[in-house]
């Protein structure tokens, strides 16, 4: 069975080499390919990755993009180069330790699923990293209809048959989770190790996280335009209540002086919920336009693998 391993490496240089090793020596009751996809990092991983493809030649793909994608856009450029009857995805900071990947692999052909989720009895992310992940899973239970007790790990197992449906996506925006479910429902989990980051910090920034969590909202469901819908008619019932609500307070009370304050705070809260569906859907729009206007998931560099060599 041929097993292809994708890691999108961001600033992955001091670690790139010894995962790879680690790989390496781990699967070898497996026909091994590993998948180097260096996102547009700016340290010295493209040398280090140069370094490994000649080190690992009938292993080591190496693709390197022309500049940063994100995180999703890389793993999919990589899908979009697999071989393998099974691909795992690993992230390059030694978080999941490469044998584990055993354990997802076994599961994913012992069970007959189509993908295999690592999940862990305690993160060691940071804080914020963990609050990031928590709220992501819970708008995923809405949004994708995921399963309450699946988390999304970045550390997955993926049968043959879901990469090619995974990969027939060609907007600018994925989110390799979302298609997975829209794909599937054959998924399962297993219990495995997380670890302290070796070195370095997380590339997910604030701003990536929102990003990454607009395009969940905005790319893989309409529910947003439905909840606007929604808030736009509760505050329409509220709006007539208080209208009527007035309208008597000042019939029954006709000294009463008009409420300044009622006034600004109902004007400024309907105008504030106008302004948030009209963002919602200028974003729709927006993603819209971009998928039109043919934006790239990713440029492609350079490819060193042992049967194709571009440059």
């Amino acid at each position: 069975m041929k097993i292809s391993v994708v890691i999108p490496v961001y600033q992955g240089a001091r670690t790139i080499g010894t995962l790879t090793d680690e790989l390496v020596a781990h699967l070898k009751s497996y026909i091994l390919e590993v998948v180097l996809v260096n996102d547009g990092s700016t340290d010295n991983s493209d040398e280090e990755c140069r370094k490994l493809f000649k080190k690992y030649p009938s292993i080591v793909k190496y693709i390197c993009l022309a500049k940063n994608f994100g995180e999703h856009n890389a793993v999919l450029a990589g899908l979009n180069n697999v071989t393998g009857d099974y691909t795992v995805i690993i992230d390059d900071d030694f978080q999941n330790p490469p044998e584990e990947i055993d354990k997802l692999v076994e599961k994913a052909v012992s069970s007959g699923l189509d993908v295999v989720y690592g999940y862990y009895e305690k993160k060691k992310h940071s804080l914020f990293r963990n609050i990031g992940s928590g709220f992501n899973n819970a708008v995923a239970n809405c949004l994708l209809n995921k399963p309450g007790d699946l988390y999304l790990s970045s550390f997955k197992c993926m049968s043959r048959f879901i990469v090619s449906e995974v990969i027939k996506y060609n907007g600018p925006f994925p989110y390799i989770d979302g298609l997975i479910l829209r794909s599937t429902k054959n998924i399962g989990k297993v219990l495995v190790r997380h670890e302290k980051r070796q070195r370095g910090r997380s590339g997910y920034t604030l701003r990536k996280l929102v990003r990454l969590w607009v395009n969940m909202f905005v790319n893989f469901s309409i529910y947003p335009l439905r909840m606007s819908t929604l808030l736009g008619v509760l505050f329409s019932i509220l709006g007539a209540c208080l209208t009527v609500f007035f309208v008597i307070d000042k019939i029954v009370h006709p000294n009463m002086p008009v409420g300044v304050a009622a006034i600004l705070t109902s004007t400024l809260t309907f105008a504030g919920v106008q302004m948030l569906m009209l963002g919602m859907m200028g974003e729709y729009l927006g993603k819209l336009f971009m998928t039109n206007n043919q934006t790239p998931q990713y440029v492609i560099r350079h490819i060193l693998s042992h049967d194709n060599d571009k440059k």
